[in-house]
């Protein structure tokens, strides 16, 4: 018997679940009106170094534009080796994925199987629960305290238990900006081990920690180090987000196992983009970006703490998390404030309810993006002086 053509197609349950990203209308609206965009993390500062982009036009002209091993070229990957704190074998401990995006998807489907639950902190990154859905896995959020964002040792120990198989974490986060110490790192390791659970840590910031501060990577931490798996990305380092190039490290043995769950995903990533970053990376000076983001996060903080926003500073990355309440004095939350700022002065951040495994304890939060160029935030700073939000709630 033929199928009824009015049946809905069968989804699974894992994708069902997923919500979608919360950017999309944002972005579109924003578009249309020509918007200063605070609110993505793509990176306005730094510029691509000019070495890097040279070495790209070299490698298509080269002629490197087929399949490359698909773990990833080596140089490449021997220059991600040089760049990371503790000894890696680039053969055999690094895998090149298509972004972080991937190699945080092919982390998690390597070592959760359905019902298996990950511990993250909360709040984080809103992809982290969406990739854990899709690997079948169950999120168990350890809530973040307010208003510096500190991980305290009881809340962390009460969500381990023995479906407990990883541990996600960000370090320095988004959309807080905490750098974990090497206190709070310990204490994972404690519970990693007791519970012999794997810990995943986004380490795509890393290079942009500030105040003197030293991001400590889980590759260095006693109990951590040998049963981490490292994601790591190219994209803010040398502002080359549209690459897609991201990394994984991970001991041998974990490593095999990575290679062959990428090899059902992408099999791989762009080649000449790959020779490109491992010929060139050299020429972007990651001290000076350094330095010069650091001063990016002050001057994102004039603005917006000077408008009535209350924000801790980020200890790293690129964001900042903002509590509007005071601001807008309980008549909107965080999603109309953000549609009304962007009404009166075309400037885009993103509401921050998002980033929390509960939505109600974020309402009266914004994110802010600040790796952007010193005379974009001059403009919003000009554009926002005046602003004073007038609205009620607003259905959007």
């Amino acid at each position: 018997m033929a199928r009824s053509t009015n049946q809905r197609p069968h989804i699974s349950a894992r994708a069902a679940a997923l919500q979608g990203n919360s950017l999309g209308e944002l972005f579109q609206l924003a578009r249309e009106r020509g918007a200063i965009d605070m609110a993505l993390g793509t990176p306005g500062y730094p510029e691509p170094a000019a070495g890097i982009i040279q070495a790209a036009h070299d490698a298509l002209g080269a002629g490197r534009n087929q399949y490359v091993f698909p773990p990833g070229d080596l140089a490449l990957r021997e220059r991600i080796a040089e760049g990371l704190p503790t000894p890696t074998d680039p053969r055999t401990e690094v895998t090149v994925t298509v972004g972080a995006t991937e190699a945080l998807c092919i982390a998690l489907l390597a070592v959760i199987d359905p019902g298996d639950e990950v511990v993250l902190l909360d709040p984080g990154y809103e992809q982290f629960r969406a990739a854990i859905t899709l690997a079948g896995g169950v999120p168990r959020s350890v809530a973040l305290r307010e208003p510096d964002w500190r991980l305290e040792p009881a809340d962390l120990a009460a969500a381990f238990g023995p479906r407990t198989r990883a541990v996600l974490l960000n370090s320095p986060g988004n959309p807080t900006g905490r750098v974990l110490t090497p206190q709070e790192l310990g204490s994972i390791a404690e519970l990693a081990q007791t519970w012999d659970t794997t810990v995943i840590c986004d380490e795509v910031y890393g290079s942009f920690v500030f105040d003197g501060r030293l991001s400590t990577s889980i590759t260095e931490v006693p109990g951590l180090a040998e049963r981490s798996i490292v994601v790591g990305s190219l994209s803010k380092d040398y502002a080359i987000s549209g690459w897609r190039l991201g990394f994984l490290r991970a001991d041998a043995e974990r490593t095999k196992t990575l290679r062959h769950v990428q090899e059902v995903t992408t099999n791989g990533t762009a080649a000449p983009l790959q020779v490109a970053v491992g010929a060139a990376a050299a020429s972007a000076d990651l001290k000076v970006a350094a330095e010069e983001m650091a001063r990016r996060r002050d001057l994102a903080l004039e603005i917006f703490t000077g408008m009535g926003m209350r924000i801790t500073p980020a200890e790293g990355g690129c964001f900042l998390l903002a509590d509007v309440s005071a601001l807008t004095g309980g008549r909107m939350d965080g999603r109309a404030f953000t549609f009304e700022l962007l009404d009166a002065t075309g400037v885009l951040v993103v509401p921050g309810a998002s980033s929390f495994a509960d939505p109600a304890r974020g309402a009266n939060y914004v994110r802010i993006a600040f790796n952007r160029q010193v005379g974009v935030l001059d403009e919003v700073a000009r554009r926002v002086r005046s602003f004073r939000p007038a609205g009620e709630q607003r259905g959007v």
